[in-house]
């Protein structure tokens, strides 16, 4: 890599790309490009899906991770590396280590995902839990590492990181030559600057717009100030993007060659896993489906044909039937109801045929008759509800206002 006399800071090359792209043959899949007809029509022109959710360790992290180890010098290795994450670098790195043959330490929260753990572990790295949350975390993984001597593997600032994140870009160009425009999320920086990278050094005309979810979004301000600010706690269902300051490597190139870096909800973010899973067929975690979120968001602003990219699977199962239960909720399809009834014989068989009749289904009914909350008379009754969209959760709330009901939520 070479380095930048006015800032003293790594840059990455095209070439560096190329080569990472030549050292990852046979080790990365070159993942699918799948078409949506659902988001096609959204937008206007055609939208595809780049599945790095599909990759090796189920996501694109298995990339930066391989070329930066694999560029260690031999007393490098021997020393070991280490890492910390709460999952999709945790598995790149572990996986990178064991087909390098290089000793790998991984130290995630205690409170990681047991599939993650798992994964992890069957990739052949130490697991080692300390630290409540991520900052924690790393911290501990940084004193290990000044105390063993063990190369720590950053999951997004470093130059190779970028690099062999960028190989996404070079396929995205092989796969779709008629690409205008390419949506990525973005957390520290590490995939979206290497694919702006390779993307704008062959094709400066393709847009590329990173997604970061609002509550954890460091780049709008970062960018508007010239330079990384960091944001306190950052919060958002999409752990994979959740990071609180962007990474000095790839600020400058994020800042040099992406056009746009717009925020989505955690409405939209719901949404999006919720498209991907009914209607391409595909898990994806949250991170990895911010392109979708942003696109169903505002579909006339993209150019098309459009790349999005689904960075990565790896959800936990519990994590995502919170996420698809909200997802529902968003469209409208999943609808939450509290109220209070007379306390007598027929009442709730009463509630239950108004429901029947404007065809909601009733997943569940908790049914509260002693409460210091109720009067002597009353009952209270939280319902949750299947329903077709916004118009049926309409429907369904006046016919409940019709019939005499208090709708409390």
């Amino acid at each position: 890599m070479s380095y930048s006399t006015a800032d003293s800071l790594p840059t990455v090359t095209l070439d560096d790309v190329r080569g990472a792209q030549k050292m990852l043959s046979g080790i990365a899949r070159i993942t699918a490009m799948e078409g949506s007809r659902h988001l096609s029509q959204l937008v206007g022109a055609p939208v595809h899906f780049k599945c790095e959710n599909l990759q090796r360790t189920g996501s694109f992290k298995l990339r930066g991770a391989y070329v930066r180890i694999a560029g260690l010098i031999a007393e490098e290795r021997a020393a070991g590396v280490v890492a910390a994450s709460a999952g999709n670098h945790a598995q790149g790195v572990a996986l990178a280590s064991s087909l390098l043959g290089v000793r790998s330490t991984v130290f995630m929260p205690s409170g990681a995902p047991l599939p993650k753990i798992a994964a992890t572990r069957e990739y052949g790295a130490e697991v080692r839990l300390q630290g409540q949350v991520v900052d924690e975390t790393l911290a501990a993984a940084q004193e290990y590492a000044r105390e063993t001597g063990a190369v720590f593997i950053h999951p997004f600032d470093h130059p190779d990181i970028v690099a062999g994140q960028g190989t996404v870009g070079l396929e995205i160009l092989e796969q779709c030559p008629e690409v205008r425009t390419i949506v990525v999320g973005i957390g520290g920086g590490g995939l979206a600057a290497g694919i702006a990278l390779a993307v704008k050094s062959l094709r400066p005309d393709v847009k590329v717009i990173g997604v970061q979810a609002e509550g954890a979004a460091a780049y709008p301000p970062s960018l508007v100030a010239g330079r990384p600010v960091a944001i306190e706690n950052p919060s958002t269902m999409a752990d994979g993007i959740k990071v609180g300051r962007p990474g000095d490597v790839p600020f400058k190139i994020i800042g040099d060659l992406v056009d746009e870096v717009r925020t989505v909800s955690e409405d939209a973010l719901s949404s999006a896993l919720l498209l991907c899973l009914e209607r391409a067929k595909l898990v994806v975690e949250p991170a990895g489906a911010s392109p979708v979120a942003a696109l169903l968001s505002e579909p006339e602003s993209f150019e098309g044909p459009v790349v999005a990219v689904l960075t990565g699977g790896n959800v936990d199962p519990l994590l995502m039937q919170r996420i698809l239960r909200h997802g529902m909720a968003a469209a409208g399809r999943y609808l939450s109801l509290r109220l209070r009834l007379t306390d007598r014989p027929g009442a709730l068989a009463t509630l239950l045929g108004v429901l029947s009749v404007v065809d909601a289904n009733v997943l569940d009914v908790s049914h509260v008759r002693t409460d210091p909350r109720l009067g002597l008379t009353e009952a209270e009754v939280e319902l949750h509800l299947e329903t077709k969209g916004p118009e049926h959760c309409a429907e369904v709330r006046g016919a409940l206002q019709e019939a005499g009901y208090t709708v409390m939520t």
